[in-house]
């Protein structure tokens, strides 16, 4: 039987299932202290079991992102803050290729918070 965190990827259509997918397992990637957990009905990424990260996708612009958990503390000008107080977010585009370069500078920063 599929986990929930599984059937979360796999319900999804693509192209954001693949992107989806792909950012998972880039993510996971980045340092062997990084694992995979089904919090608030959604993958969180926690670094040495605090939660760093998440996956979801923006209900308006209908695009997959990655929710930054000490998003206030990380400085991208790609970063949207919205109305979250603490949160920020990465939009990707499941459309075009995924920015590597972009995604891996947040996440350098991000880990920073925790090690």
């Amino acid at each position: 039987m599929l986990s929930a965190i599984d059937n979360y990827f796999l319900k999804q259509d693509e192209p954001v299932k693949g992107c989806l997918l792909f950012l998972r397992s880039y993510i996971l990637k980045q340092d062997k202290n990084i694992t995979e957990a089904w919090k608030y009905g959604m993958p969180f990424y926690c670094y040495n079991g605090k939660m760093c990260c998440y996956l979801w996708i923006h209900k308006k612009h209908k695009q997959p992102y990655i929710g930054i958990v000490e998003g206030d503390r990380v400085k991208h000008p790609d970063l949207l803050r919205e109305k979250r107080a603490r949160m920020s977010i990465l939009l990707v585009d499941a459309h075009k290729d995924i920015p590597l370069k972009k995604i891996k500078i947040v996440i350098t920063q991000m880990l920073k918070f925790y090690k």
